[in-house]
């Protein structure tokens, strides 16, 4: 049974580990961000099976805001805790054989809703690697979506141990820990984001790891 207390302390290493390795990953294509879809032309999101984070409401929400390419495209259910446990490299192999973007969406232990969208699948790398179609939400409990900023080029980056989107001035955008429990969340260069739960440093009730394609 997990503890109810807990504190989250950045290793003095940690920033510059995630840096380092960034020359010898293979560079995706960069591109700028798709504007968001007009609110009248709504995509409703063909979902193989019902969301325990999200509803439809909050579906719809953030369509509007997934690049073009992607629109009606269907929403298979790769990853969730409730079916494959808390475990990072659980995602990973869950991940496996597909290619195409990821949304990952979580239910922290205070109720808030938040996540990601990354333009490739989630995966182990050496360095940072996606596109700028990559961006941050949260539900606040209005949709807040945190584009790419232009200002660097640290999307996504996932070891062993944790799991980063977004980085600058020695803080992740988005944080998770190896066991999908701890996570934090800190402004950063890449997204110009807030902070996405109601604190830095959250709790995991729920993660899905949803497959367009």
């Amino acid at each position: 049974m997990k503890g109810l207390r807990w504190r989250y302390t950045r290793l003095p290493s940690q920033v510059e580990d995630a840096l380092s390795g960034e020359e010898g990953e293979e560079k995706e294509e960069e591109t700028a961000p798709a504007p968001a879809r007009a609110p009248e032309d709504p995509v409703e999101p063909q979902l193989a099976e019902a969301s325990q984070v999200l509803g439809a409401s909050e579906m719809r929400q953030i369509s509007l805001h997934l690049p073009p390419r992607v629109a009606g495209h269907s929403w298979s259910l790769a990853f969730c805790t409730s079916r494959d446990g808390f475990s990072l490299r659980s995602l990973y192999r869950q991940m496996e054989g597909h290619s195409g973007p990821v949304l990952l969406v979580l239910r922290d232990q205070d109720g808030q809703m938040f996540g990601a969208f990354s333009s490739s699948a989630i995966r182990l790398s050496k360095g940072f690697y996606g596109t700028g179609e990559t961006f941050l939400f949260s539900f606040s409990p209005q949709l807040k979506v945190f584009k790419w900023t232009g200002n660097n080029s640290f999307f996504l980056k996932g070891d062993l141990d944790s799991l980063m989107m977004g980085c600058g001035s020695g803080h992740f955008g988005l944080w998770l820990d190896g066991d999908l429990y701890h996570g934090g969340s800190h402004p950063c260069a890449t997204f110009n984001n807030e902070v996405l739960a109601r604190q830095e440093q959250f709790c995991i009730k729920e993660l899905e790891a949803w497959v367009l394609s």
